[in-house]
């Protein structure tokens, strides 16, 4: 099937073919002639499969009656709402509006935070038709009254397991409750878990369910390895894995920020050249970063979770799990970055013997054992165990808990076993614990005791007079040897 069979317009088929697309990928053949019908979509396909310009052509198509040249911002009302999760997938959904709609007459912008706010303003209040915006920015657009949903005719959920993880669902019901009842709704995501379907019901009207590939499912073009390690050694083997293989341009992911900039620094050190991206670097370092990547400018790009949301990096061969997620469904959107649009790629992860459990969950969820392979002198000198008993978090447990659920098991934690503690397999004595014994000093613990029976106890007054005891609780209560004055010291 051709784009020309799909019933779009002249202008948007121009802009395919500018593209130099030709037919379109299994998701756009089933997703826009359904879109076309003013349909609600729940669209699931795998990463890299064209999932964006499934909804993108189809709504710019939709609007394209209300395309004009007026100059007043009343006549360019926002009528379609794209939310995303993160600002580098804002910004690449708004590149494919753009890039499909340059030959029509509609207005869009992208708006997300770590940026300026007044910058957006300008923008939004000279009128917009299409809005792609994160649910936290919009919202700080809203209650700053910088623009209206009353209008919106399309809503577009884009990476609808993220948001539900990184618990925007407060955000999103509140943004939903502005817009009107009728509405087309549209929710897309790479994958779609039982927990999503769920969250459908509750928006979509008598959606069209349309599953291009089996749930959670990877591309088979992909090749998985694991790479059993001991955690103390996962940057050395890293290093040797990359100068060996010369690896050119590899994507690599790790847990936490702190995590990815440590990293990027050790591999700086060794000669290989790399950056990290994640949410507590500005959008200018982020967007640098990623432009010096895809350019060749460096060989690594060292990632969280969150920031390589989004990323479209062109023939990536090389994704690299530093550190398994803690979310198996994150495995799935790591590895999407590779073995895109008809290309190899691989997956390789490290593994230290605290993650058996998480490789034992990401294998459950895709239903294949990954291949093991050792590197000589990396051997891991713990059994890789997997227990595949142990259960996942699932996104419905992590949104209710505004995604701050995690794993009680940390590869970096300190175990205590017995009287032994151990940290990363290794037995720590005494001394090297990270609280010290307190120290007692009898002067201040020890009380002291008159020398006096309990009938005659006498109290020192300032002057050195000895006066008995006014009352007879005080007769029998030890007085702290920090408090007895020098004059009661030089009379006994």
């Amino acid at each position: 099937m051709s784009f020309e069979q799909l019933g779009l317009s002249a202008e948007l088929l121009r802009a395919i073919s500018d593209q130099g697309y030709i037919n379109p990928t299994p998701i756009q053949e089933q997703a826009i002639p359904v879109i076309l019908e003013k349909k609600d979509v729940m669209g699931g396909a795998q990463t890299g499969t064209g999932k964006t310009a499934s909804f993108t052509l189809p709504m710019l198509q939709r609007l394209g009656i209300h395309a004009n040249t007026s100059m007043s911002p009343a006549r360019h009302p926002i009528r379609a709402l794209i939310l995303v999760p993160t600002r580098e997938l804002a910004v690449q959904v708004h590149d494919s509006v753009k890039t499909y709609g340059k030959h029509l007459t509609l207005r869009s912008t992208v708006i997300y935070g770590g940026v300026n706010i007044d910058s957006q303003i300008d923008i939004v209040r000279s009128g917009i038709e299409i809005l792609v915006a994160t649910p936290g920015r919009l919202l700080d657009h809203i209650q700053q009254k910088t623009l209206t949903l009353t209008k919106v005719e399309i809503l577009v959920l884009d990476e609808a397991d993220r948001m539900l993880d990184m618990g925007f669902m407060p955000d999103i019901k509140q943004i939903i409750q502005l817009l009107p009842e009728q509405r087309q709704n549209l929710m897309f995501s790479a994958t779609f878990s039982e927990d999503i379907k769920k969250l459908a019901g509750k928006i979509l009207q008598n959606p069209v369910l349309i599953e291009v590939a089996k749930q959670n499912s990877v591309s088979e073009l992909i090749t998985h390895v694991v790479y059993p390690v001991d955690a103390t050694r996962k940057q050395e083997l890293l290093i040797q894995l990359i100068k060996q293989k010369d690896l050119q341009q590899v994507l690599v992911f790790t847990r936490t920020k702190q995590g990815a900039d440590r990293l990027a620094q050790r591999l700086n050190k060794h000669d290989i050249s790399s950056e990290a991206i994640h949410g507590d670097r500005n959008q200018l370092q982020r967007t640098k970063a990623l432009d010096n990547f895809k350019q060749g400018l460096i060989r690594v790009l060292v990632a969280t979770d969150v920031a390589a949301r989004g990323l479209d990096i062109d023939e990536l061969s090389h994704v690299i799990n530093f550190e398994l997620p803690n979310n198996p469904e994150d495995y799935v959107h790591r590895i999407g970055r590779t073995g895109r649009a008809g290309t190899k790629g691989f997956a390789i992860s490290l593994t230290s013997k605290e993650e058996n459990n998480a490789l034992a969950d990401i294998e459950k969820l895709l239903g294949i054992k990954i291949n093991t392979e050792q590197i000589e002198g990396f051997e891991s000198k713990e059994p890789q165990v997997r227990d595949t008993n142990k259960k996942s978090i699932t996104g419905e447990q992590r949104s209710k808990h505004g995604g701050s659920i995690k794993q009680n098991k940390k590869p970096n934690s300190w175990v205590k076993s017995d009287e032994k503690v151990v940290h990363f397999g290794k037995e720590i004595t005494p001394q090297h614990t990270r609280r010290a014994k307190k120290t007692e000093d009898p002067l201040f613990t020890q009380p002291y005791v008159s020398k006096y029976s309990d009938a005659n106890a006498l109290a020192a007054d300032s002057s050195g007079s000895h006066k008995k005891a006014m009352h007879r609780h005080h007769a029998n209560k030890p007085i702290p040897a920090l408090f007895i004055t020098p004059a009661a010291n030089k009379e006994k």
